[in-house]
């Protein structure tokens, strides 16, 4: 792994001008990232929770807050930054291996463009020289207004001492909130989440997790071998996951889950925030809940390449088009006709084939499939749920409460 590192150090790794401040080790188990931006008021409730955990992990464990911004931030929010700083630099909390990285002060801000995605990437290269690497360390990703439970290291030091993945997701659920508008906002908010999530994993996609920025982990080895964090200003963790799929697998942790803010933010172009924003002040969804026909199209598309991967492409785009003439359409724009002539030279086994065409029939283009598939789409939030868990084998759930319950039971999430 030593040649594989430096390699990533010098070739990807963004490390120059920001340095690790607060921490002089170099033999952790494990690190934590966590961005903050405007987080002074947040941050000491996440590090509150992390604090619960048991020194057995603690002492294991670096934790390093990323505080940044852009270059063009409001004078207001710099001085949270630098006032969040100044607390680090006091030491608050000596039961941690608490560092942090400025990426606030003058020289040293994001690019104009920038945003959390790069804030992240500088967290997590920056990590990789602090880490034992002969313990086959770990890069937590978490944010600033998430909280932990008491079992949460644990957990997660537990889950890849058998894991055959090099990543995973954790299980999560909003915090609570005490406006009725807002509240209801984001459990429906995770409704469509959940249901995105078992309709994949009824189509049997190999992307059936969420991605949320709070919740993943992953082998350091894992994080080196996909290429390292994007710099993306909102939906890095997407596209990060997207990646650690194709390059190592990830799998879901058991047993603890985390619990994201579900205040309103502006921070990134799209997310929970903005989109629990867009319905509680404007009465306006910003996703799209996708219903059992298209999740079954996908189901066939897959069982398709699946039972006829040595078909010739005629064959397969015939039978597309039978299916939906929207995919047929999606396949042709994309030219799969010469995409799958390539899979046949250069790929001769099923399982070899398989594999190159999950790498590009992924994430991204599942959903933007399913996207296409759902555009006239007229039917409520709740009926169109109720007849995925129907096809998933639980029917006549009709309320949205009892699908999310049953939802957030099924993908891990305890119930009170």
């Amino acid at each position: 792994m030593d040649r594989q590192l430096q390699k990533y150090l010098n070739s990807r790794a963004t490390l120059f001008p920001w340095q690790i401040k607060g921490a002089s080790r170099i033999d952790f188990s494990a690190a934590i990232i966590i961005p903050a931006l405007i987080e002074r008021e947040n941050l000491p409730a996440t590090l509150d929770s992390l604090c619960l955990n048991s020194s057995e992990y603690l002492v294991q464990t670096l934790v390093i807050i990323v505080v940044n911004n852009r270059i063009d931030i409001l004078a207001d929010q710099l001085a949270d930054n630098q006032a969040t700083i100044d607390w680090l630099r006091s030491n608050p909390y000596p039961q941690l291996n608490l560092a942090w990285i400025d990426v606030s002060s003058s020289g040293l801000e994001l690019p104009a463009k920038d945003g959390v995605g790069l804030a992240r990437k500088i967290g997590f290269d920056a990590s990789l020289q602090a880490l034992n690497w002969k313990a086959n360390p770990l890069l937590v990703s978490l944010d600033a207004d998430t909280l932990v439970d008491q079992n949460y290291l644990a957990t997660i030091f537990d889950h890849f001492t058998m894991s055959k993945e090099g990543a995973a997701v954790i299980p999560f659920r909003h915090q609570p909130v005490s406006d009725p508008k807002q509240e209801v906002a984001i459990r429906h908010y995770e409704l469509y989440l959940r249901s995105y999530i078992f309709g994949l994993q009824l189509a049997g996609s190999p992307y059936a997790y969420h991605s949320i920025g709070s919740t993943f982990v992953c082998l350091a080895s894992a994080y080196v071998k996909a290429g390292g964090m994007n710099r993306r200003c909102g939906g890095e963790d997407f596209y990060f996951l997207q990646q650690l799929t194709k390059t190592s697998g990830i799998g879901m942790v058991s047993g603890t889950i985390v619990q994201p803010s579900s205040r309103f933010s502006n921070r990134v172009p799209f997310g929970t925030g903005k989109a629990v924003q867009k319905q509680v002040e404007e009465g306006a969804d910003l996703f799209h809940f996708v219903s059992v026909v298209g999740f079954k199209i996908l189901k066939e598309w897959f069982e398709l390449i699946g039972c006829q991967w040595d078909h010739p492409i005629d064959q397969i785009s015939l039978q597309a088009l039978n299916m939906s003439p929207k995919l047929d359409e999606f396949l042709t724009e994309l030219n799969f006709a010469k995409t799958w002539e390539k899979f046949q030279d250069n790929h001769s086994s099923r399982a070899q084939r398989l594999i190159a065409f999950y790498h590009w029939f992924d994430a991204l283009r599942t959903r933007q499939l399913l996207t296409r598939i759902e555009i006239n789409s007229i039917s409520s939030a709740e009926k169109i749920v109720a007849e995925l868990l129907n096809w998933g084998g639980y029917p006549g759930v009709e309320k949205d409460v009892d699908q999310l319950k049953l939802l957030e039971k099924l993908q891990g999430v305890r119930q009170k």
